[in-house]
């Protein structure tokens, strides 16, 4: 949970890709405090550029952690308050003492996988209902139980989506989504790329306004 206060790199990295249609890359993890704050920000970014690919990217932030809450609190505390200071996103601290709940970021972001699977064009808006159940809500992301009542408003049937999420192919999509984080040099959330004719480049790594990073995509594409 590295927090980065970089507002906009333009052009930092620029490697060759394979040419196609321009795209904004949002790599981000549903349960990192940084992509919660960054939620509104992102969201007028993809409003902005409603006319461009939009790609969601799960980094991974601690998959497979047997960390409790508790086990974390101070110091998940100390990121919260200040991802609340900055951003001014809402934040349920009590969460924070719960000796139970594993914070185990791989079960959210494959319900997110699950949700890009079985109706794509909701996916960027189901990520931010996770963070909500989360953040505010307090509710146990490792239980596909809290995702259900979120599914009727896009029309994903629960059956399938809990089978989907407890299939093998769900855990094996969901790594996949790392590497390709790893795959780009991203360690550390939110970050945003964009594919421009046939480079990636560099947008933001950390949290940023979306008026900067409106302002730089606008410098690359031309818009």
């Amino acid at each position: 949970m590295r927090i980065l206060f970089i507002s906009i790199l333009i052009v930092l990295m620029s490697v060759k890709v394979r040419a196609q249609k321009t795209k904004i890359i949002y790599v981000g993890d549903p349960l990192c405090s940084w992509c919660y704050g960054f939620a509104p920000e992102i969201a007028m970014v993809k409003e902005h550029f409603d006319s461009l690919h939009f790609q969601v990217v799960i980094g991974g932030l601690r998959p497979y952690n047997t960390e409790t809450m508790a086990d974390l609190g101070d110091f998940l505390k100390e990121h919260w308050e200040a991802v609340e200071g900055r951003s001014k996103q809402p934040f349920n601290y009590g969460i924070i003492e719960d000796k139970t709940f594993v914070y185990d970021t791989e079960p959210p972001a494959r319900a997110v996988i699950v949700m890009r699977e079985l109706n794509r064009k909701a996916e960027f808006e189901f990520f931010k209902e996770v963070q909500h159940l989360f953040y505010v809500e307090n509710k146990n992301t490792n239980d596909v139980k809290v995702y259900l009542p979120l599914l009727e408003k896009y029309e994903v049937d629960p059956e399938e989506f809990e089978n989907t999420f407890e299939s093998s192919w769900a855990k094996m999509e969901v790594k996949k989504d790392f590497q390709l984080a790893q795959q780009m040099n991203i360690s550390g959330f939110p970050a945003l790329l964009l594919d421009h004719e046939g480079k990636l480049y560099v947008v933001c790594k950390g949290y940023a306004k979306a008026d900067a990073i409106i302002g730089a995509i606008e410098k690359v594409v031309g818009q």
